[in-house]
Order: structure tokens, then C-alpha cells, then sequence
């Protein structure tokens, strides 16, 4: 008799297990924090809509995000304890609850993902063989584990970025990934997610409602995003992009796209922990200086998209989370770190639009900003010019 297959869903004990830390108390860091809640109760509202998940477990250390969590959703309040170990965390809660297969990810992490995408992620995770399924097997948002005890096996990560590598380099489980869309590679990172996601239809009402009221200045970014259809135009896009990225760009997108793909797999490789990320458009910006950078990258596309996160690891100097988030909005003149206020200011004026951000930016940002960019060209289609 051949053995019968899993069950699905809530029967066959598939976990969800969301975790949502407390930001900073600066000002853009408070504005990351109240996105990512509000993503994240639109994340538990999709994932009750499958019908494939136990109850969720909430994992945090903000008493006011355990305040709204959603009826059905268990909560495990953390206290201040520092540093924050991720893998140590997951794996005392696997073994606290005595988890067989389950899925993690954390607030902010894939806002577009429907609730079919996640119905589909789910059921990979009910494989019969050992298997860890994630967004992006290097670097993951989210990923799911069939075979929990495998946590035990590897020297567990300190964030959830590299969980994923090393169940499949160092557990043995066969690692599975999910198509990369826009969907399944949006993460909001940064303040630049921010200012995309306030543009793209596909973000959930908790999130929209959060967005609206921040009425953030989208101006140059949308004289960006129109590049993106056009035939004429050309962009630059410069930082961790993937392949990936890349090849739907080339596909999804009109224009001509000039890339400089460095330090991909920065901060899951330790790379910039250890301080030997390297970029070739730092020695430029080095040897040339600011203005002129930005006067050279202008006459290379009419918009440039910055993954500004490889310069100041090339750099090796620490910068605070809450100047990072500062320059993604422009906002130069609240930043404290010189290198990055110079940056900021220079980006700002330079004579094209230069979008500046993390690794989302040049990965799902641009291929969710293309979405919105087509959106955009079909409802308001261009005439066709005139042959003279």
C-alpha cells in the first residue's frame, strides 16, 4: 500500500510564525516601524484566508503591535533582552511548541504577496521530503521548513536573512525556490519601499490606510517610474542586483537599462560585517568626488536607481540606521553622518531623478515600480506620434 500523502493545512500542522521587532525612536525609524505592523496584519489577514495555517504566532517585543493583533493570532511578548538573536529565538519557540514544519518570515516582508501566492508557498511546505522552501534561497524574506528539527543541525544565524543558506548548504534539505515576482521579492526595507508601495494598487487596506496618511512626496520618483515604459529613455540601476532583477527588467521593462551589479549577497555572506564589501562606484565617487559622480551617472541614463547600502559598506564606516532611512527620503538635513549627508544633498541635485535605497530598491522595488509604471501607460495610453 503506498503511504499516504500529508495532510494539508491546518491537519497536517503547518506553522506560521511572524516576527515583528520594535524600531528605533528617530523619527523615519517609528515611520518603518508603524509600515511593517501594518503590513503584518495584512500578512495574518491573507494567511487566515488560505486555510492552511494553525494559528499564528506572533513573535514580538512591541507591547503596541501585541495590543492589535488580530483574534485567533497567539502573541509571545518579548522583553528588552539584547542583542536580539533570531535563530536562537525560532528555535526555542520550535522547541517550546514542538513544531513539525512551519513558516517564518517578518513584518514587512513580501506586502504583495496574494493570498493564493501564499496558499501555494504553504502547500510546498508540506512536502514529505525535507525541504526549505524560501523567497530568495540566499537572502530570505520568507521561507518555510518541513522538517523543523533540521534547525538543530546548523549554527544558527543571528537574522533571518541567511536561515535559509544554510539549511540547504549545511542541513541537508533540499532547497526549494519560489518564483521570483514582484511579489514574492518585495520587502520593505527601507523608506524608498515605502514611497513605491504608495503608488502600487496591490498593497493590502492595513497598509494603504498607513500609507495615505504619511502623503510622502512621490514627485521624483514618478518622473522615474515613466522612464520605465518608454523606448527612448535608458536608467541606471546600481547596487545588489540579481539576475533576477535583471532579466525582468529586460523583459517587463521598455526602456534600456545600463546596471552595475555589486556585493550581491552582502550581509547574508558577511561581507559587510566584516568589513570587505568592495565597490567599483566607490573608487569612482573616491577618486572623483560627489558632484561629479552624480554629474557622470546623469549622463548615463535619465534616472538612477542607488542601492546606497554597498557605499557606505565600502566605506566601512558605521552609519545609523535612522540616517539611512533619512537619505531615502531626501531628507539631508537631518542626517549626522557627513559621507551620507554630502551623498544625499549631491543625489538631490543631481540633474536627473536619483532614487536611493537598500537591496529592495534594485530587486523587488524596480520590478514592482514597473508594474505601476505599466498601470500607468495603459490607463493613459500615448498617442502615436505623427510621421512627418
Amino acid at each position: 500500500m503506498a503511504p499516504k500523502p500529508p495532510g494539508t493545512g491546518k491537519e497536517a500542522g503547518l506553522s506560521l510564525l511572524l516576527f515583528a521587532r520594535k524600531g528605533g525612536p528617530g523619527f523615519a525609524e517609528r515611520m518603518m516601524e508603524g509600515a511593517r505592523s501594518a503590513s503584518a496584519l495584512d500578512f495574518l489577514q491573507r494567511a487566515e484566508a488560505t486555510g492552511l495555517f494553525s494559528p499564528p504566532v506572533l513573535v514580538t517585543d512591541s507591547a503596541e503591535m501585541a495590543a492589535i493583533a488580530p483574534p485567533g493570532v497567539e502573541v509571545e511578548l518579548d522583553g528588552d533582552e539584547a542583542p536580539f538573536h533570531f535563530g536562537r529565538r525560532l528555535l526555542g519557540l520550535v522547541q517550546a511548541r514542538r513544531l513539525e514544519r512551519f513558516v517564518v518570515t517578518g513584518a514587512g516582508s513580501v506586502p504583495l504577496l496574494s493570498v493564493g501566492e501564499l496558499r501555494r508557498f504553504g502547500r510546498a511546505c508540506l512536502s514529505r521530503d525535507p525541504v526549505v522552501v524560501a523567497n530568495n534561497l540566499y537572502s530570505a524574506d520568507i521561507l518555510g521548513v518541513s522538517v523543523a528539527e533540521a534547525l538543530e543541525k546548523i549554527d544558527l544565524p543571528a537574522t533571518d536573512n541567511a536561515l535559509a543558506l544554510r539549511l540547504w548548504k549545511k542541513a541537508g534539505l533540499r532547497g526549494v525556490e519560489f518564483p521570483r515576482t514582484p511579489s514574492t521579492q518585495y520587502d520593505i526595507d527601507s523608506p524608498a519601499d515605502l514611497l513605491i508601495l504608495s503608488l502600487h494598487p496591490g498593497v493590502g487596506p492595513h497598509l494603504r490606510g498607513y500609507l495615505d496618511g504619511l502623503a510622502l512626496e512621490t514627485a521624483r520618483l514618478q518622473e522615474a517610474a515613466r522612464l520605465l515604459t518608454d523606448p527612448g529613455a535608458e536608467i541606471v540601476v546600481a547596487g545588489r542586483v540579481g539576475s533576477h532583477a535583471w532579466a525582468f527588467l529586460e523583459r517587463q521593462t521598455a526602456c534600456r537599462v545600463r546596471l552595475f551589479s555589486e556585493e550581491r549577497g552582502m550581509r547574508a555572506l558577511g561581507r559587510e560585517e566584516g568589513g570587505v564589501a568592495r565597490s567599483f562606484l566607490s573608487y569612482h565617487l573616491e577618486a572623483g568626488g560627489m558632484e561629479r559622480f552624480f554629474s557622470e551617472l546623469s549622463t548615463l541614463g535619465g534616472a538612477v536607481f542607488l542601492d546606497s547600502r554597498v557605499l557606505l559598506a565600502h566605506r566601512g564606516t558605521a552609519t545609523s540606521e535612522e540616517d539611512r532611512f533619512l537619505s531615502d527620503l531626501g531628507r539631508w538635513e537631518e542626517i549626522r553622518d557627513p559621507f551620507l549627508r554630502e551623498l544625499t544633498l549631491a543625489a538631490s541635485e543631481a540633474p536627473v531623478p536619483v532614487v536611493l535605497g537598500g537591496h529592495s530598491l534594485v530587486s523587488g522595488g524596480l520590478m514592482a515600480l514597473a508594474e505601476v509604471a505599466w498601470g500607468w501607460a495603459e490607463a493613459a495610453p500615448v498617442p502615436p506620434r505623427r510621421v512627418r
